[in-house]
């Protein structure tokens, strides 16, 4: 079978596929965290834009008016696949303005270079520097995607998440190796026949990985791994704040099911060392170091607390405990001099800067606003 047809009919799979993808994703959308919806829409509509505009035909004869968006979007796409990682990685991750700025400074780069390659000449410096921040882009999006994946790696209590980390960004690594090694490779960066369907077979494996682990239709998928984040509650009377214990809903579609002894054996220790003996005190405390104190395996631990008590993150579980204690003593009068810093190392936070946004998303308000109002309703 001829080259040219065979780039053809993969190119045209991995079109299909993404397209495909994109309509399952909205279709999905309302079952999903919007951040995390609104990413993984854009790479797949992306990525079924890419590969038409890098097939040989498009890169060897197509003039810039029609290259030059078709570039953008493929430079883009690096982008989007870093902030859907760490959509998918991180469940507090939302949308900032800069998230936008980076794509469109990647989308900017890629679309300035057909007309830089046309206009100037080859040792124009600008010409240059456009060339160099073109392969520079996609290693500093892997890089973030990469830390995304491995920055709370340990504290995930989510075990097909946990798996998917792994392997969505090694499928991610690899691919962007063998794109950028196969564009360094020729003199103009562009594609040979050959190269071009390397990039293309590598980018259907990748493509048909990621609908197979992620998606999974009929099997959660996609909704299994990131969940959906909890309603807003709404204002809450600070009183009732200062009084509230740390809860949690069980997981969405859990069945309720009576705990083995060992279940039960564990949630015990758990709450005397939680509740009674305030483990969650040392800002130092691990998942890991939890389960060797209670002497249980690690992945025991992490299942408990997620499919019993419906946390994702043992850091949102511990901090619980902590966020409960700031509040109760912050509304106490007898504490009212008592400084936040001292308050939340006591409390268990290493630091105040952490305390401040995990209170703040807590409960809507500073410590100091939350401690004000909570002072004044005495």
């Amino acid at each position: 079978m001829p080259l040219p047809l065979i780039d053809a009919a993969l190119r045209g799979m991995v079109f299909v596929l993404a397209l495909l993808l994109a309509a399952l994703l909205w279709r999905q959308r309302r079952q999903l965290p919007a951040a995390l919806a609104g990413a993984a829409l854009a790479l797949s509509l992306g990525l079924a834009v890419q590969v038409l505009g890098s097939a040989p035909a498009v890169e060897w004869q197509a003039g810039c008016a029609v290259q030059a968006p078709l570039i953008a979007v493929a430079v883009g796409n690096a982008v989007l696949f870093a902030l859907f990682s760490a959509a998918l990685f991180d469940d507090g991750f939302r949308w900032r303005a800069w998230h936008v700025v980076a794509w469109l400074l990647a989308a900017g780069i890629g679309a300035a270079q057909c007309p830089a390659v046309v206009a100037l000449p080859s040792d124009d410096g600008l010409r240059t520097a456009l060339r160099v921040a073109l392969r520079l882009v996609p290693i500093v999006a892997m890089a973030a995607a990469l830390w995304a994946a491995l920055r709370h790696w340990r504290a995930d209590l989510v075990e097909s998440r946990r798996r998917l980390r792994a392997v969505l960004v090694a499928a991610g690594v690899v691919y962007t190796l063998v794109q950028l090694g196969a564009r360094l490779s020729t003199s103009s960066g562009l594609l040979t026949p050959g190269l071009a369907l390397l990039d293309v077979a590598v980018l259907l494996a990748v493509l048909l990985g990621w609908a197979l682990a992620v998606l999974q239709v009929g099997g959660g998928g996609l909704m299994a791994v990131a969940g959906r984040a909890p309603d807003a509650r709404g204002p809450v009377p600070v009183a009732a704040a200062a009084a509230a214990v740390p809860t949690a809903a069980p997981p969405v579609g859990a069945a309720p099911e009576a705990p083995e002894a060992a279940d039960a054996s564990l949630a015990a220790a758990l709450q005397q060392a939680m509740a009674d003996d305030r483990a969650y005190r040392d800002p130092e405390l691990s998942l890991g170091a939890l389960a060797q104190r209670l002497a249980v395996p690690e992945y025991r631990l992490r299942r408990h607390i997620n499919q019993r008590l419906g946390f994702r993150n043992f850091n949102a579980y511990v901090n619980g405990f902590r966020l409960a204690d700031a509040r109760r003593w912050l509304a106490d009068p007898a504490m009212r001099e008592t400084p936040v810093l001292t308050l939340a190392l006591d409390a268990g936070f290493g630091s105040v800067g952490p305390f401040n946004r995990a209170f703040k998303a807590d409960t809507g308000l500073t410590p100091t606003e939350f401690r004000a109002r909570a002072l004044a309703e005495t």
